[in-house]
């Protein structure tokens, strides 16, 4: 079995930055794509940032130069430093990971997310 633990959400002022980790565990033998979803009550789930084990990053335009995806060099653990956050960036930030725990057999994994909230 797979679990992501996200961690770093917290309040704060507009402008201030933060750094969320989502790291993976269990019994996994490969990591494919990772990245990070937002959830805000009443919309749609939005895919802001995924990274590939080669390293190619994909963002949504409104986080463009200021939010940075990362991962460790295990490929496990996966990071997003948000700047120059917005009061528009309040939402619950969710792991996803495509994942395979044996030889050719993948599967999307998520987390349970990390609220993010941005004050004014």
């Amino acid at each position: 079995q797979v679990q992501l633990m996200e961690s770093g959400g917290a309040l704060v002022q507009a402008g201030g930055s933060l750094r969320l980790s989502c790291q993976a565990s269990g019994n996994i033998s490969d990591v494919n794509a990772m990245g990070w979803y937002r959830q805000v009550p009443g919309k749609q789930r939005e895919l802001i940032a995924s990274i590939t084990p080669g390293e190619r990053k994909n963002y949504i335009e409104s986080v463009k130069g200021r939010f940075t995806i990362s991962r460790d060099s295990a490929k496990t653990t996966i990071f997003l430093q948000m700047d120059s956050l917005k009061v528009e960036d309040t939402a619950l930030y969710i792991c996803f990971g495509i994942i395979s725990v044996s030889a050719g057999s993948w599967d999307s994994y998520w987390g349970q997310g990390t609220q993010v909230t941005v004050s004014s």
